[in-house]
């Protein structure tokens, strides 16, 4: 393995080692929800909207029978709410129907699901699961990957490839939530704090925007 990103990892896990899924879930099917919702959107204003969510609709078979009307008011505020509920609606009464009630555990049964694609699917396995099926890419770890020199990529399946090839299987969990909780915190899009960066001697990048 590349002593570079054998020095990225070492860094991360000084600064992030308790790194985990920020979307707040008390099974796989809410986890799995909650992701569902979290597309284009904070999940600071997810974790804002799930509580009464599932205080209402707790499990797949009552989010299926749910009013979809009711369901577009609860998620509202999570943007593309006409689209977002109708996968909470139809992904539950799939779980319902061809997965006797409960989230699947295997990568191609997850993508039968509506409003499901490989980064969700690889949250729910990663975070509810501990299967380490694939990388997580989401914004932030797209643009810190790209900024790192861990890809060239552009398209996120491209991307999780080449991470999957640079880092060990059992840091793949690990690594993407590091990378949004560093993209947050220290390496913004627009301001990067280099100068504050742990990653600073690793960064091909350090100092440019």
């Amino acid at each position: 393995m590349d002593k570079r990103i054998l020095e990225i990892v070492k860094r991360l896990k000084a600064a992030y080692p308790e790194a985990h899924c920020s979307l707040d879930h008390g099974s796989p099917f809410e986890l799995l929800m909650a992701t569902i919702l979290s597309a284009q959107c904070t999940d600071e204003r997810v974790n804002m909207v799930t509580p009464a969510l599932f205080k209402k609709y707790p499990g797949p078979a009552e989010m299926a029978k749910a009013p979809l009307t009711d369901l577009e008011k609860l998620v509202h505020s999570t943007g593309f709410y006409k689209n977002k509920a109708l996968s909470l609606q139809e992904a539950s009464a799939a779980i319902v129907r061809d997965f006797g009630g409960k989230v699947p555990r295997t990568m191609d049964e997850l993508l039968t699901l509506r409003g499901v694609a490989r980064k969700t699917a690889n949250v729910v396995l990663g975070s509810a699961y501990g299967i380490a099926a694939g990388v997580v890419v989401d914004t932030h770890v797209k643009r810190l990957a790209f900024r790192l020199g861990l890809t060239k990529e552009t398209d996120p399946g491209k991307i999780e490839q080449d991470l999957m090839k640079a880092l060990p299987q059992a840091d793949w969990i690990w690594f993407a939530h590091s990378l949004v909780l560093h993209g947050r915190a220290v390496c913004d899009a627009r301001r990067p704090l280099c100068g504050q960066c742990a990653l600073n001697k690793a960064c091909p990048r350090r100092g440019v925007a």
